[in-house]
């Protein structure tokens, strides 16, 4: 079609300026041109322009004709009822559609994550996040320690693992369906008025606090939209409202403000946010997980912040050298190729929340002999810990680690491997005292149990000079 096209143009654009050629040479003799030679000219152009797009036209349409001939029906052979090449086409259609689709989901979804099983090296990191799981009153984790150990990664990989919840359906608070005292403003209201919650699943949600957020932002404000569509003071749930019955992650938490600490502080103690401005007064739950991460570098932890996480963990560089290649090798593999790493690791991932589910239905039935608990709190007197947080803390943790070892009973190595992340963020600071807290534990734990000491992360220093001597 463009040949013939640029064929009927050059021949157009070869006549149509004969005419201006014979005005400018009769001109430039001083000689007027005969208007019957120049109308007798005119036509002929015309005719012979016309005579072009007819003939050019009636070839253009047998090009289409030909075309629609073998093409219309998708090639000549389907027309022909050839039924193999007619199935691999359909095939091939149907494939095309297809990774379409699947491209499209994918452009949909969240963002991938690193998965939180193929992360090596850390244990004690995915024991205080797991145990957290499947007691979520503990009061949440404080992981500190040196730059690119994967702090941030993973907390952020939870989000693929955590088990489903119960939730009243199109509720902006996460309510739970069976009780009422955890039920946002509007579903109570609907719930005591005696109509029927729809309920549905929802997977337990990691909200990421980031450092540049607002009291607003956070705690909720008025809906500006609603005040000038409608006329009325509505309330429009802030990030306390989305983490409800989830977790709440702060990244380089001890770069927080401190406006901004005291009010997350204030609802992780209560459990509930109560918003009062603008002629809006509410209260809905707001009971979380309070998941923390940072680099002591950066600056240290404000005390009552630091009092309210219910564990802290030491993390350090790996040292050893196959598990610092096994987890640069994972993340690169996740880096090529995110969607296709994580299709391979799918069945451990679904192992690991279907554990998760069966550790947080057999903690109701774990037992805690009175006698670890009075030795607990030996532990913690001696050691001076403020508070009864401290007692609580590793009683709880205590059972939480034995339900994920699958027992019923709590038992002194229990008490041994969490201890440590319990108590060492609670004592007493001493500007003249370089001991580590963890190490006093460890000593004190050996001397009212009389028992193995449990492990406690060390310097990368002193890693590093054991596997020298080993």
């Amino acid at each position: 079609l463009l040949t013939l096209s640029s064929g009927f143009l050059v021949r157009t654009l070869f006549c149509v300026p004969c005419r201006t050629t014979m005005n400018s040479t009769l001109r430039s003799a001083n000689v007027a041109a005969p208007t019957a030679v120049i109308a007798d000219r005119s036509r002929s152009v015309r005719s012979f322009s016309r005579g072009v797009v007819n003939s050019k036209a009636s070839s253009i349409r047998q090009v289409l004709s030909l075309s629609s001939k073998f093409m219309g029906d998708g090639s000549a052979l389907v027309r022909a009822g050839s039924a193999p090449v007619r199935d691999n086409m359909r095939s091939h259609s149907q494939n095309i559609v297809a990774g379409m689709e699947s491209a499209v989901q994918v452009s949909k979804g969240e963002k991938p994550q690193f998965p939180f099983v193929k992360i090596v090296g850390q244990e004690d990191m995915k024991l205080g996040l797991i145990l957290n799981i499947i007691d979520p009153t503990l009061g949440g984790v404080l992981i500190m320690g040196d730059r690119g150990t994967a702090k941030s990664m993973s907390v952020r990989s939870l989000a693929a693992i955590l088990p489903m919840i119960d939730v009243v359906q199109g509720d902006a608070y996460n309510s739970n369906p069976n009780i009422p005292g955890e039920m946002g403003p509007d579903a109570k209201k609907r719930f005591m008025a005696g109509e029927t919650l729809a309920t549905g699943k929802k997977r337990i949600s990691v909200v990421e606090l980031p450092l540049g957020a607002t009291e607003d932002r956070i705690c909720g404000t008025i809906d500006i939209e609603r005040a000038l569509t409608d006329g009325v003071k509505a309330y429009e749930p802030g990030l306390l409202a989305k983490a409800n019955r989830g977790i709440l992650y702060v990244d380089e938490v001890n770069l927080l403000e401190d406006g901004l600490v005291d009010v997350v502080l204030d609802s992780a103690a209560s459990g509930w946010n109560t918003v009062e401005r603008e002629g809006v007064s509410i209260s809905h739950p707001a009971k979380f997980i309070m998941v923390g991460s940072g680099s002591e570098e950066e600056g240290e932890l404000r005390p009552q912040l630091l009092d309210r996480f219910g564990l802290n963990v030491q993390v350090r560089t790996i040292m050893d050298i196959e598990l610092r290649t096994e987890m640069a090798t994972n993340r690169m593999m996740f880096d090529r190729n995110k969607f296709g790493y994580l299709a391979t690791c799918q069945e451990e991932s679904d192992a690991l929340t279907a554990k998760l589910n069966a550790c947080r239905e057999r903690l109701f039935s774990v037992k805690l002999d009175p006698a670890l608990s009075l030795k607990i709190s030996e532990v913690c007197s001696n050691l001076n810990v403020d508070g009864l947080r401290g007692d609580i803390v590793t009683n709880r943790c205590a059972k939480a680690h034995a339900a994920w070892c699958g027992r019923d009973q709590v038992t002194g190595e229990d008490v041994a491997r969490v201890i440590v992340m319990c108590l060492s963020h609670r004592l007493r600071k001493d500007p003249m005292d370089k001991m580590d807290g963890g190490f006093k534990v460890v000593m004190e734990y050996q001397r009212v149990f009389g028992a193995k000491a449990p492990r406690v992360a060390s310097t990368p220093e002193a890693e590093l000079q054991g596997l020298q001597n080993k």
